[in-house]
């Protein structure tokens, strides 16, 4: 029988906010509840002023390590037992302060890969912004755990990751219609399904048309491991 969990949740989002939005939205289709009074306590802080992930993982600067540390940190302060959050780049700054945390992380790739193992355990594409691809986060879970993860070219790797950039500006239709040409080019090498490693992608897929079963929502993923975790008896 469903019942509220005794955990809250913090989300340290607005990487970017229509992201984040999703994610709350999915999270709250997930969870075993029926009324209000079921569904978790949420402690949210939308913090879009961060400093951009990919353009700092790229020049090596240490930009929005402050800003995420002191935002997951805040969360903890104000009552929050479990933490989450919806951008994939991020986690490459969230890595290096998490032995600084009181309260555990639910980490984004973590979940997103062994969903993808799940759904589809020949492999998959990874689709994400260039700062995920080059933080390698995602390259090193598959390593670790033996699952063949294929990586774009350079010419479809610029297109998902400005596919990513036209979402954050809310071109939704436009995300779509680059996000389909560059997933397309991946099928014709090898058609596996597309791991949305990067929180806007799932926005940008929907708008495709392309078959829902033949990608991996990284926000889907977070949101049902925090399920999990908060209603773990």
């Amino acid at each position: 029988m469903p019942m509220s969990p005794h955990r809250t949740l913090g989300v340290l989002g607005g990487m970017g906010p229509a992201a984040t939005a999703e994610f709350l939205a999915s999270l709250a289709v997930r969870v075993p509840a029926r009324t209000d009074q079921e569904h978790p306590r949420i402690i949210m802080l939308s913090d879009p002023a961060i400093p951009e992930r990919t353009d700092a993982i790229l020049t090596g600067s240490d930009a929005p390590l402050p800003h995420i540390r002191d935002g997951l940190l805040s969360l903890a302060g104000w009552g929050a037992d479990l933490l989450a959050v919806p951008c994939n780049t991020a986690h490459a700054f969230v890595d290096r302060v998490r032995t600084q945390l009181p309260v555990p992380v639910v980490h984004i790739v973590d979940a997103t890969m062994r969903e993808a193992m799940r759904v589809s355990p020949r492999g998959g594409w990874l689709a994400a912004t260039t700062g995920t691809l080059v933080g390698g986060l995602y390259q090193e879970y598959a390593r670790r755990v033996g699952y063949r993860l294929l990586v774009p070219q350079d010419t479809e790797q610029k297109e998902i990751h400005e596919t990513s950039v036209l979402v954050k500006a809310n071109r939704t239709d436009e995300a779509g219609d680059r996000y389909e040409r560059a997933i397309r080019s991946l099928w014709q090498r090898e058609e596996l399904p597309v791991l949305a490693a990067c929180t806007e992608l799932p926005i940008a897929y929907a708008a495709t048309g392309l078959p829902p079963d033949m990608t991996v929502s990284s926000l889907d993923a977070l949101a049902m491991a925090c399920a999990e975790e908060l209603y773990r008896g």
